[in-house]
């Protein structure tokens, strides 16, 4: 029943779709048969289960299902009666709508044909309007215009009525409201309106500008401005003191307030800006008037053919400006400065003048350095001089970083190239002459202990007061990659300094243990050190920073992997230097080690072939005391590593009998220990030599120097073990073979075991080998 139930209930879900339902219930009842026969099986297994007393239930799950039977059937026909009369009531309200769908479409035509005949009855009377409103805007603008022409003769009425008066104040005023007017006509397209006007103010205020300038020469004349020579306190004001700080103040006042007409009438006359000079905002107007005479002075002294316009004195002309600078800074403090903040002007009177006096230096400068590109010693010391001028600039006279100087001269693309190229011939040819001297690989301070730590030869302290001074020479240079491009060039030398100390190196290799050997590898450690410092140093952690954006065009490519490490602080900018140099350091140092053990070796070869297994015992002896063939190695140990203290620095030094070390306890447990047996006598005598004798000499460099020889340390542990703890031992070490694999908690490992005793570097194994060294005496007892 529940089959037909799903259909009939699909079919009333879905009444405008009664065929397809049919269709697809069709093609679902034989899977809905075999679904409908295990829900019957389900039904009777849960209801009666397996228990015959349950069949009475029978009667009653019968007519239960029957009499929802029934309901089903009920509710089947409830709906199917339903809806055709649904289906009905939907077709005719479709029809309705479909008629009054298409009554509005026959009403959109006629409103759409309506409005067309409209619009092409409206077009000729917008036409009409529109030629009237086009006259009307002509005539509009034509007024305008007759406007502002009439209001541009209206000032200049008024300017020249003012100045026949004398009415100044009231001049610069309608000078500033005709400069404010011609601002307000920049985005205008009458150009011809615009020219008339702009010459117009240019007239005016040439006008007043010079008659105020002419005022303003006179008293600054009395103030005995400009001060050539450095000025002197006079014993009385004069006068008229007060009087001349009044006009003073007046005149600067009055032009400032033609400040924006000055900007405005001089912007034509502007000359591009040369290679190496900085558009700047215009100098304040009184300021451009005080350097007046200044600048005379200086175009008489330094242009043409006078004696002191000299292309090999460049520190003439840069030292007359720093004068200039230092003699007026007083009075443009105490005078001008309380003036311009009365006024309420933003500037730096003292700050604008020197703007002033860089512009002659600026223009001077870029004239001359193109003329000394092809002298190299000339261009040098141009360099030097421009250098030294703006450090004393920016120190001396505190002149603000945020306005260039005249470094950037130095920065334009020729002159730019032509100082690294000067940079790089001077310092090799220095690198050369250092090179070549008798006391290259030798050190100033050999004879001061305190300033010797580091042993550099005199050529590797030098090379890197070289690059010392490169550094300072760029430090102050604002643009990074003119930074970065001598950062490149130091690198280079740098490389270049390493490959000539594998060449010296490589001549010297047949004696690694003379001086100047030691002064080759002490000086690849100079050079890596400081390399070092410098990487964690501000200045080039900022150049790291900006080689991660800029540095590819300049270092080259970095990849993916080191910028990473750059911009995250972890590598520094030196990195590959420096693994050249440790490179360089690790095969000098192995070099000198093989030296060292090579003589060692030679020296214990009738130590290491002594008759271990046949000595006394300690109870026949004596006293104990080193054995006699191996004085020649202690003795050779001794020299070797005396001599090398003294011409190693300290840091090498302990690289170097750190590395020893640890050769000598290798090659004692191998050659030695292991190629021998020994008895109590020998066992006893090994260890005797090697604790009071070969460890003493490394314990002036480190507090317990047995712990370099942990093979050796141990191996005589085991050789002088009692026989009791010997025997002990053995078997433990036997015990743990056999019962490899096998776990057993009671039995101690062989780990415990040894380290219990003090043995922690050899294995089970190695101490099996060296229990079998002394097993002639160890099976007697």
């Amino acid at each position: 029943m529940a089959a037909p139930m799903m259909e009939h209930n699909n079919h009333s879900n879905n009444d405008l779709s009664p065929l397809n339902r049919t269709d697809r219930s069709k093609s679902e009842s034989s899977s809905e048969d075999g679904n409908f026969t295990d829900d019957v099986v389900e039904l009777v297994q849960k209801e009666i289960g397996g228990d015959l007393k349950s069949l009475k239930k029978v009667s009653g799950l019968l007519e239960k299902l029957t009499l929802e039977n029934k309901q089903l059937e009920e509710q089947v026909l409830t709906v199917s009666s339903s809806v055709p009369l649904r289906v009905s009531a939907a077709l005719s309200a479709a029809e309705e709508s479909r008629v009054k769908l298409e009554a509005l479409q026959e009403k959109e035509r006629l409103l759409s044909n309506t409005l067309q005949q409209h619009l092409q009855g409206a077009q000729v009377w917008a036409d009409s309007i529109g030629q009237v409103l086009g006259q009307l805007d002509t005539l509009e603008r034509h007024m305008k215009y007759l406007q502002c022409l009439a209001r541009i003769e209206e000032l200049s009425d008024s300017i020249q009525q003012y100045l026949m008066t004398n009415s100044v104040w009231d001049a610069v005023g309608a000078i500033d409201r005709m400069a404010s007017l011609d601002m307000g006509l920049r985005e205008s397209g009458c150009s011809h309106l615009q020219a008339f006007l702009r010459e117009t103010l240019r007239f005016w205020h040439k006008i007043l500008k010079d008659k105020l300038a002419s005022d303003f020469e006179e008293v600054l004349t009395q103030f005995h401005w400009p001060f050539i020579s450095p000025p002197t306190q006079t014993l009385s004001p004069p006068a008229n003191a007060q009087e001349l700080n009044s006009q003073l103040e007046l005149l600067v006042s009055q032009l400032l307030s033609l400040q924006t007409s000055d900007d405005l009438t001089a912007e034509k006359k502007e000359t591009p800006a040369r290679p190496g000079q900085s558009q700047a905002t215009p100098l304040s107007l009184p300021i451009q008037i005080m350097l007046l005479p200044l600048s005379k002075r200086f175009r008489y002294h330094f242009t043409g053919n006078r004696q002191t316009n000299n292309l090999s004195k460049p520190e003439w002309y840069l030292t007359q400006v720093l004068i200039w600078m230092g003699n007026s800074s007083n009075f443009m403090d105490e005078k001008i400065q309380p003036i311009l903040d009365r006024a309420g002007a933003k500037v730096n009177a003292r700050v604008e003048l020197c703007r002033g006096l860089l512009t002659l230096a600026q223009e001077k400068l870029t004239h001359d350095a193109p003329r000394l590109l092809y002298d190299d010693a000339l261009f040098c010391h141009l360099v030097d001089e421009v250098l030294q001028f703006e450090k004393e600039l920016r120190s001396t006279h505190s002149y603000p970083r945020a306005y260039p100087g005249v470094l950037h001269i130095l920065l334009e693309e020729t002159v730019f190239q032509k100082w690294l190229s000067v940079e790089r011939k001077m310092a090799v040819e220095k690198v050369d002459a250092m090179l070549s001297t008798e006391g290259a690989w030798s050190s100033q301070y050999k004879d001061i202990t305190d300033m010797d730590e580091l042993k550099a030869p005199d050529c590797a302290e030098t090379f890197m007061t070289l690059l010392l001074v490169i550094t300072e020479r760029y430090r102050s240079l604002l643009c990074p990659r003119a930074q970065l491009s001598f950062l490149a060039l130091q690198k280079e030398l740098v490389d270049d300094f390493r490959i000539r100390l594998t060449q010296v190196m490589k001549e010297e290799s047949r004696q690694p243990l003379s001086p100047r050997y030691c002064a080759i590898l002490n000086a690849a450690n100079y050079i890596s050190t400081v390399l070092s410092d410098w990487g964690d140093n501000v200045f080039f952690l900022q150049l790291q920073q900006a080689a991660v954006s800029v540095g590819e065009e300049i270092l080259g490519p970095l990849g993916a992997t080191e910028t990473g490490r750059l911009a995250s602080l972890e590598g520094s900018l030196f990195e590959a230097l420096l693994a050249l140099l440790e490179r360089l350091r690790g095969d000098m140092l192995g070099r000198l080690l093989d030296a060292v053990m090579r003589d060692v070796k030679e020296k214990a070869q009738p130590y290491c072939k002594d008759r271990w297994i046949s000595l006394p015992s300690q109870s026949e002896q004596a006293t104990m005391s080193l054995s006699s063939s191996a004085c020649p190695m202690m003795l050779c140990l001794r020299d070797h590593l005396l001599q090398l203290q003294q011409m190693l620095c300290l840091p090498l030094f302990q690289m170097f009998w750190q590395g020893l070390a640890e050769r000598l306890d290798s090659f004692i447990y191998e050659d030695l220990i292991l190629y021998n047996h020994f008895n109590e006598g020998g066992a006893a005598q090994l260890q005797y030599d090697m604790t009071r004798n070969l460890f003493p000499l490394f314990g002036h460099y480190c507090k317990r120097p047995e712990n370099f020889f942990k093979h050796v340390k141990e191996a005589c542990l085991i050789l002088t073990l009692k026989v009791g703890p010997a025997l002990l031992l053995c078997d433990v070490l036997k015990q743990s073979e056999e019962d490899e694999g096998l776990l057993n908690h009671q039995q101690p490992s062989p780990e415990s075991a040894l380290n219990e005793l003090g043995i922690y570097k050899l294995a089970p194994g190695d101490v099996q080998i060296l229990l079998n060294l002394r097993s002639a005496w160890l099976s007697q007892s």
